[in-house]
């Protein structure tokens, strides 16, 4: 009974668990092993110059030597004059992160040594050392912050040199011997130890700081900002990193959950790119809900937005044929169009094409000469509207095509009339003011989730069912 009682009480834990884990991101990256080798490059030439600096100690001591006794030494001045790193390799660990993998790499050092018994047994002199077939191993552990940015930590580092090649300049040849075995076993133990220590500062000093120049949100408007913060920590698979964004839009004065839940996206295997976005038509859809609740989708035409060219203006002489009581109360009256959508737009996306189907309502009005309006009439208005996406300068940006209007009398306050009639003049002040005020707004676009100074190049655009799959190669500068 007992029992009963708490798997009872534990369901609803399980429940909502499991409705967690079910949440879809509204934004996936996709590095491809093209980009990660990519970024391999990158932090490998920055990981050469680090190790190059590194700051090798003077150490001394002494050693017998027969028929003298105990000789003091002592090198000083060391001196790296190369580090080479000339192969490496990066790989993804499935569900751990990243591993990063070097071969064969070298160093040149070079100092001074002395010697000293007594006055008389006494030398200084130069040398040259080549730390040889020197490997690297360092695991990447991926995952994020409170902030929902990525984070990065250095584990399992291991490094090992095969040889350490010494040259002592100096005419007593016996040194060579002596000496090899004491800089050996110095510079080896303290290379060794050394390497990984600069691995593990430089990614916690160098590239933890710089995954943290992911935007997490970005204000877009006075109106709205997108949340582009990480839902889980980077997943690896065997040939690519997944990143998972929450990627919505929300109001700057009031945030609150979107009423409908991002579609689950497949994205395709593609690999011919460093970089893909898988872009749910939830994010744009959020974009509609935000505005709409915030007013900022109600538009108004007015007689100086008409084309100078146009014989067709807004005022009640050219309404007077289509809607006769007009002239009649409001002669030779300017005209004020009130547009604004019904609900909150949706954005279809299948493989075919990106399309809306707004419903909309326009609210006629007389400009009274004291300024004040006076209401003529209301139209409900249903179309169909083509859409247009691509990337520029970092941006999605967008365009509108409006398709067929129809129109249907709502309400008026200037008697009936038939709105067949102005079915052409509605469709001319949209196409002509309206819609090209809407893809001014669209032209601006919204910012990509990039770490600072990448920039993208050769992009390609998909059409895939409820989502835009965007790839591009990357370029760091």
């Amino acid at each position: 009974m007992a029992r009963g009682h708490l798997l009872r009480a534990a369901l609803p834990v399980f429940l909502s668990l499991a409705l967690v884990e079910s949440i879809n991101p509204g934004f996936v990256g996709r590095i491809t092993g093209k980009g990660l080798d990519y970024a391999r490059q990158e932090g490998v030439a920055a990981l050469q110059k680090e190790l190059a600096r590194i700051k090798l100690p003077e150490f001394s001591g002494s050693f017998k030597v027969k028929h003298l006794g105990h000789v003091h030494y002592k090198f000083d001045s060391l001196n790296i004059r190369s580090f080479q790193l000339p192969s490496s390799a990066i790989a993804p660990v499935p569900n751990v992160g990243l591993k990063v993998s070097i071969d064969n790499a070298f160093a040149e050092v070079s100092g001074h040594w002395r010697v000293k018994k007594t006055r008389v047994v006494s030398g200084h002199g130069s040398f040259d050392l080549k730390l040889e077939g020197l490997s690297i191993s360092v695991g990447l552990k991926l995952g994020s912050d409170s902030a929902g940015r990525p984070t990065a930590a250095s584990s399992a580092c291991s490094t090992h040199i095969s040889s350490v090649q010494v040259h002592i300049h100096s005419k007593w040849s016996w040194l060579t011997h002596l000496f090899h075995s004491k800089i050996e076993s110095f510079l080896r133990k303290f290379m060794e130890d050394k390497v990984c220590a600069e691995v593990s500062d430089s990614i916690s000093s160098k590239l933890q700081p710089y995954l943290q120049t992911l935007p997490v949100t970005a204000k877009i408007d006075p109106v709205s900002g997108i949340d582009y913060s990480l839902v889980g920590s980077p997943v690896a698979t065997s040939d690519s990193l997944d990143v998972d964004l929450k990627g919505e839009f929300f109001s700057l004065a009031h945030r609150s959950e979107a009423p409908f839940p991002p579609p689950a996206l497949a994205l395709p295997t593609d690999h011919d790119r460093m970089l893909y976005f898988g872009i749910s038509d939830y994010l744009f859809n959020t974009a509609g809900y935000v505005y709409y609740q915030a007013g900022a989708l109600t538009y108004e035409i007015t007689n100086d937005m008409i084309p100078k060219e146009s014989k067709i203006r807004l005022n009640t002489s050219s309404f007077a044929s289509l809607v006769p009581q007009i002239e009649k109360l409001y002669p030779d009256m300017l005209m004020k169009l009130k547009v604004s959508p019904s609900s909150a737009p949706s954005l279809a996306i299948t493989p075919e094409s990106l399309s809306l189907a707004p419903t909309m309502e326009a609210q006629a009005f007389a400009i009274l000469p004291n300024s004040s309006l006076a209401p003529l009439f209301v139209l409900d208005v249903s179309t169909t509207i083509s859409a247009i996406a691509s990337v520029q300068s970092n941006k999605i940006v967008g365009s509108l095509k409006l398709g067929k209007m129809q129109l249907s009398l709502k309400h008026s306050d200037v008697g009936q009339f038939s709105v067949q009639m102005m079915q052409a003049i509605m469709n001319y002040f949209a196409t002509s003011v309206l819609v090209p005020q809407i893809n001014a707004r669209l032209a601006q676009g919204f910012p990509l989730p990039l770490l600072d100074h990448l920039q993208l190049s050769d992009p390609v655009l998909q059409l895939h069912q409820n989502f835009l799959f965007f790839g591009a190669d990357v370029h760091y500068g």
